[in-house]
Formats: structure tokens, sequence, C-alpha cells
């Protein structure tokens, strides 16, 4: 046996199980090798779209997966969704062949480029130690929650396995969760109850249902608003007591509760600029708590008075042990009135902007929440657009939303909606893009199409990056560099096999509702032609943080 088809069988019995990517001629052998082993491979049209469907899979599944590349060029065109992976901590291994032969047209420093975005490296360098090192790799990626390139050289990989290697494995578990010590637990827990007005925000450490539940439970006992990060978006969906987001997509009424808190307890949450509006959501003489298992997290973004160190469920489960009676602290009725009536951005009042040509992307988001079926899972790209489908499409769980914007790259969401879509193939996938990002992966409308999705994509289609002719525009600078002629998308997805439809009045999303009523045979891309006289307020906070 060699190597390649040794590592992809021992990989796949430790519980690699899901494989992104595109094959070329260094990684065939190793990528057949997983599925004859059992592993389901999803071919992308291109590496930056199979590293982000990667990436997204693992985030939705709470699992491992892999992206196999080929040498050189396949890495290089993966490294964008590679290193969103690795800014969001997100367990992913990518195996990528590796030509080490030094006037090899493929050769490249990939451990370096590995290292530049914040993955680790790792390499197979004998035939008798390849399936240690690839279980080694696995491994850290899954303990460490990190994205790990695996590097197998050509020469490596055509070798033969000697005899012995056993290629059986158990799946590899997850790691223990961190205890949080008593110390720990009893300062949390007297900050709690001294608090009148505490709000928990909750971030990707605290996305599991587990997590969900013992925050909830904690915040009872002491009568805590509860918001989320955008990343954990739906977390507490379906509380009365949820505020949703927290940070540039919170709406007024969440921002003036959090400005309000007298407490802020962060739960497996950076409190980073986004989350935080860059400290402007920290009110005057509030408390500022940090929970997270890694230490090196607590106080990476901004001051706090007390940093907890353990895991999100097992620290909420230990203070609500220590805690006393309920208590109402943030819980009024005035705030429980406040919360019913205008919590949700649906409910904020707005002139629609919309015209005979151009619909409101508010008033297109609105119809669309209210269309599409409940049980959905919406992937969001980057740009101008994005707060308005992070806003307003409401999401039944933590599941139901998946927000690839550690990096902040144009391009990622198809890619984004399609991995999650196959981790959660219960749900209606909704793919929320603009033009810009769109045009940038419309080969991956193939993959849709191929696989069968049953997906709804909506292109805010406003010609233009906007973001930058709102920043740019009133200083009066030319912006022939960031607009463009108009582009019939809808006639592109068509071409692909998709139902299309041209969106520019809400009489126009008649087809929309028609699709969701029908077979769904195919999947519909909405070509949503969005006003675009104003800017976004999350992007006018971006900017401002740079």
């Amino acid at each position: 046996m060699k190597v390649a088809e040794a590592v992809g069988r021992a990989l796949t019995a430790a519980g690699v199980d899901q494989v992104f990517g595109v094959v070329g001629s260094g990684n065939f052998h190793l990528t057949n090798a997983m599925v004859a082993a059992g592993a389901r491979f999803v071919a992308a049209r291109h590496e930056g779209g199979a590293a982000t469907m990667a990436d997204a899979y693992a985030r939705t599944s709470g699992t491992v997966a892999a992206l196999s590349v080929h040498q050189g060029p396949g890495l290089t065109n993966a490294l964008t969704g590679i290193t969103e992976a690795a800014k969001s901590r997100t367990p992913l291994l990518v195996l990528a062949a590796e030509a080490t032969a030094r006037h090899s047209n493929f050769r490249v420093e990939q451990a370096v480029l590995a290292h530049s975005v914040g993955a680790v490296s790792a390499r197979v360098t004998t035939a008798h130690d390849a399936v240690d090192q690839a279980r080694a790799a696995l491994r850290r990626a899954v303990h460490e929650r990190r994205t790990v390139l695996l590097n197998l050289p050509l020469e490596v990989q055509a070798l033969d396995v000697p005899d012995g290697i056993s290629l059986d494995a158990v799946p590899l578990p997850g790691p223990e969760p961190v205890e949080p010590s008593q110390r720990a637990v009893a300062d949390l827990a007297g900050a709690l109850a001294r608090a009148r007005r505490p709000v928990f925000v909750a971030g990707r450490g605290a996305r599991t249902p587990a997590a969900r539940d013992a925050l909830t439970a904690l915040a009872d006992r002491h009568g805590a608003l509860l918001a989320t990060s955008a990343v954990a978006r739906g977390l507490f969906h379906g509380s009365p007591w949820s505020l949703d987001v927290s940070g540039g997509f919170a709406s007024p009424l969440a921002a003036e509760l959090i400005q309000g808190a007298d407490l802020i307890v962060g739960w497996g949450c950076a409190l980073n600029m986004w989350t935080m509006r860059h400290g402007k959501l920290i009110g005057a003489g509030a408390t500022v708590v940090q929970v997270d298992d890694d230490p090196e997290a607590l106080g990476a973004h901004r001051e706090i008075a007390l940093g907890v160190t353990g895991d999100v469920t097992r620290t909420a489960v230990r203070a609500l042990e220590a805690a006393g009676e309920e208590r109402d602290g943030y819980r009024t009725p005035d705030v429980a009135e406040a919360l019913a009536a205008r919590v949700r951005w649906r409910d904020v009042p707005y002139e629609d902007e919309s015209t005979r040509d151009r619909i409101d992307p508010r008033t297109l988001s609105i119809a669309l929440d209210d269309m599409l079926p409940a049980e959905r899972i919406v992937g969001v790209d980057s740009g101008n657009f994005m707060g308005y489908p992070s806003a307003y499409l409401s999401v039944p769980d933590q599941d139901g939303f998946c927000f690839t914007q550690a990096f902040q790259s144009i391009g990622l969401g198809l890619a984004t909606t399609i991995g999650a879509a196959l981790a959660r193939p219960d749900r209606l996938p909704v793919a929320a893009l603009g033009d810009g990002g769109a045009l940038m992966s419309a080969v991956e409308l193939d993959t849709v199409r191929r696989l069968g999705l049953p997906m709804v994509v909506v292109v805010y289609n406003d010609e233009a990056y906007g973001a930058e002719v709102h920043h740019f525009g009133p200083e009066g600078h030319p912006l022939d560099t960031v607009v463009f002629p108009e582009t019939d998308i809808a006639a592109i997805a068509r071409g692909y096999g998709f139902e299309a439809a041209t969106v520019r009045t809400t009489a126009d999303l008649k087809a929309v509702a028609d699709w969701v009523t029908g077979p769904r045979t195919a999947p519909l891309l909405v070509d949503a032609k969005v006003t675009r006289d104003r800017g976004s307020w999350w992007l006018e906070e971006a900017f401002r943080g740079h």
C-alpha cells in the first residue's frame, strides 16, 4: 500500500468523514482512498470555495472537516478560505500535496504560507511514520481548534508503507472541557449577585445546545438579558429576554439596553470592536467579565475586571450552583414590554425608499423573511448589504446562521451556505450575497446545482462595491473604480440550471412565493436590484475602526 492510500484510510477511520476540494494529480490517490474508506467528497469548482465549504461545514456540524488540494496553486487558490478558518479557530485539516523538487514549477514554501495566515503546519516525512504524523495533525486540529495544513510531499506519497502499520482507529474524541477554578467561579458568582442590570453576550464558544441551556438557566436566576455576537446569532431565539445580536447589527433598543448594563459577561466571546462597537456599548462604570477556555483570549480586545478560564457550559453550571435566590435583575415589566414591541429591526419604523426600478433592501428582507420557511440556515457574504439579511432574516437557533467574517473577505458567502447546508440538510439554505461577491463566486452555482441543494440565493445588487461608494463618495473622490454597468445575474444563474427572478418591486417577489410552494426541483436565484442612495450603519462603524 502506498502512503497516499494509507493516510487517506487512516484519517477516515479516525473520524474524518467529510472532505471538500478540487482534485489534481497530487491529491488524486489520497482523496480516492478517503472516498473508498467511506468519507463523502464534495468537489467544488474552485479551491477557495472548497476551503470555505469545509470551514462552514465544520462550524455548523461541530465536527472536523477536511480540505484536499493539489500542490502549489491548489493551495494558493484556497488561501483566503483557509485564512478565514484559521482566524475563526475552525478545526479544519487541510491535506495538500507538496512539490519539493528544487526546480518544480509547483514548488512554494507551503509551511510558510500556512503560518503567514495563522494556520498550523505539519508534514508527512517517511513511509513508516506517515500514518502517525497524519493522526497527530488531526488530533491538533480537533483538540486545539486549529486549522492545520498537512503537507504530503509527492515522493513520500508514492512510497510503500511497511507491513504491520495499523490503519484502524477509534474516532478521535473531542477535547476535555476546561473546568474553572473554584475561586474564579466564586468571583463570577459575586459579580452576578451584585449586578442589578446584567447582560450576557455569548459568542462562538457558546454555540452548543448545552451552553445555551446552561446560560439561559443562569440568566433566569440573575435576571440577565441575553445577546450574542454575530457568529452565535440565533442561540437564544425564542427567549422573551433575547436582544438578538450585540454590536454593529444591534437594533437601537438592543444597543440602548446593553449600554445600560452594569455588568456585561462575555461567554466564549471576544468582546471585540465589532461586538462592542469599539467599546461604545459598554456604559460608564459597567463591570466587564469574560469567560473563555483559552486564557490568552481573556482581555485580548479590551480591559476586563474579571477573566475566568473555563468551558462556557461548565462555568455557567458551576455559577448556577453558587447562585442565591432568583432575582428580577434587568427583567422589569418595562423592559419586557419594550422587547416585545421593538427589539427586532423589522419593528423599527423606516421610510420605504423603493422606486419603480429598485427595491429598498429593508423591504426586500422583511418580505423574504415572511415568505421563506422558518426552518432555514442563512449564510451571509461581506459587503455594504450584509446587515440587511443579518438583521432582518430570522433564524431558528445557533445552527441557523453561518457567518464567515473573521477575515472580512468578499466572495465567501455562497460557499459558506453550501457547507452549512450539507451539515444541516433538513433546512432550507439561504445565501445572501452582494453583486460583487456573487460574481466572484458564481462558479460555485454549478456546485449547488450538481449537489441538488434546494437553495435560495439572494443577490442584493447595487452594481457597485457599495462600502467604498458610500465611504469615499461624500468626500468627492472619483468612484469609477468601484461602480459597474448593470449585469443580468439572473441570466447567469439560469445558465447554471437555476430558476431565477429579477426583483425590482415587491410584486416581483411572487416568483419567490411560487418557488417556495412549488416542487423546488431547481435552486432559485433572486437578482434584487436594491436602492443605493445611502450607506449602511454597520460599515460606518467598520470604517471608523480602521
